[in-house]
């Protein structure tokens, strides 16, 4: 589901409800006016229930493609195009009252880049809300996902991130967890194909 044009199509084909998680686990945290940073914000699909519920959205990509999608819809504060593998992320420090992260993190085997920044952007007391697929103490970390699912013509590199790692990240980086939800994410638009997904809402500590 990589083209922009047909993104928003293909996700509601798959039942893709990320989006209703995410906002569902933070809405507790969250009120009008406040700002959120959409890391990896696409098109902007997971982000624009949060714009509904009153919040400035602020989002970052790398595609260029998928920030003019998200920037037809005309709901974003502001968009920047850059990579989230690169640091530092393009906002300054305790800039942004939230962030959230979505649809994005199964494509990374290492997430301290993506967390070291959100630590260091979100205000005292932020809420970081986030998806990973689950993974079983038994599974592998790292698999590859066949064109069947990907309908790329080609393969793509998966992760999948564990509660305990996800603890410890979490953790290391400033904040505390304070919910979580699984669920399973469709892989076809049958769903008789799934993986489990994991979300989290994390809680920034106050800087010393």
């Amino acid at each position: 589901m990589s083209d922009a044009s047909d993104y928003d199509r293909k996700a509601e084909e798959y039942n893709w409800r990320g989006p209703e998680v995410t906002l569902g686990l933070a809405y507790a945290f969250v009120r009008p006016g406040e700002s959120v940073l959409d890391v990896g914000i696409g098109t902007g699909l997971g982000s624009f229930l949060f714009h509904e519920a009153g919040l400035r959205v602020y989002g970052m990509d790398h595609s260029a493609q998928m920030l003019d999608a998200c920037r037809q819809k005309q709901f974003a504060t502001d968009l920047k195009q850059h990579d989230l593998t690169v640091r530092p992320y393009p906002y300054e420090t305790a800039s942004m009252d939230h962030a959230i992260c979505i649809g994005v993190l199964h494509f990374f085997g290492d997430l301290r880049p993506v967390f070291g920044e959100v630590t260091r952007i979100v205000r005292d007391d932020g809420i970081f809300v986030f998806i990973v697929e689950d993974r079983a103490p038994a599974e592998e970390a790292e698999y590859v996902l066949g064109p069947e699912y990907t309908e790329t013509g080609s393969s793509v590199t998966m992760y999948r991130h564990g509660t305990e790692e996800i603890g410890e990240l979490v953790g290391d980086h400033e904040f505390v967890l304070v919910r979580s939800l699984e669920f399973t994410m469709p892989m076809d638009r049958e769903g008789t194909e799934t993986f489990r997904a994991k979300a989290y809402v994390a809680r920034r500590k106050r800087r010393t």
